[in-house]
């Protein structure tokens, strides 16, 4: 239940949208580059994001994604079953198609408690909570230092 490369962008860029004044478009181009991520790659997340109701897309020259709802809202939980479908919660640590109770690997019955604690976790878990944490700079959002993204502001 690690999660994906596009997993983790995901939850990064919509972090740094709770960082940002609600109801302003920020540029798809904007939070690449302030994550240090692909942007091509970031386009086809956030447009997932959009289809999912999670974020609302503007086109045009003012154009850019917002957060459908406040960061209050939205767990990380809904973006992750985004990015990672409904089977997230539900596939088995070694990858077997069928591991429950009654047909159980080896790491079943130790590994179930543990993924039920990170499912809780991700549930209750919201970008606002998040979003206040990075804004404190105690934590960081990204592998780019928090002192360069003042440099990077346009």
């Amino acid at each position: 239940m690690i999660l994906s490369r596009t997993s983790q962008y995901a939850v990064q860029a919509l972090i740094y949208m709770a960082t940002q004044p609600a109801d302003t478009p920020v540029l798809n181009k904007d939070i690449a580059a302030r994550l240090g991520v692909p942007a091509p790659y970031l386009t086809k997340i956030l447009q997932s994001m959009v289809k999912g109701n999670l974020l609302v897309s503007f086109r045009g020259r003012l154009g850019g994604f917002c957060l459908r709802e406040g960061g209050k809202e939205i767990s990380l939980m809904q973006i992750v079953q985004l990015t990672e479908g409904m089977a997230f919660t539900e596939s088995c640590l070694l990858g077997l198609k069928k591991c429950s109770a009654e047909t159980a690997c080896p790491l079943h019955f130790r590994w179930v408690p543990v993924k039920e604690k990170i499912i809780d976790l991700l549930q209750e878990t919201t970008l606002d909570k998040l979003a206040t944490a990075v804004n404190t700079g105690k934590y960081r959002l990204a592998d780019i230092p928090g002192s360069l993204f003042g440099s990077l502001a346009p």
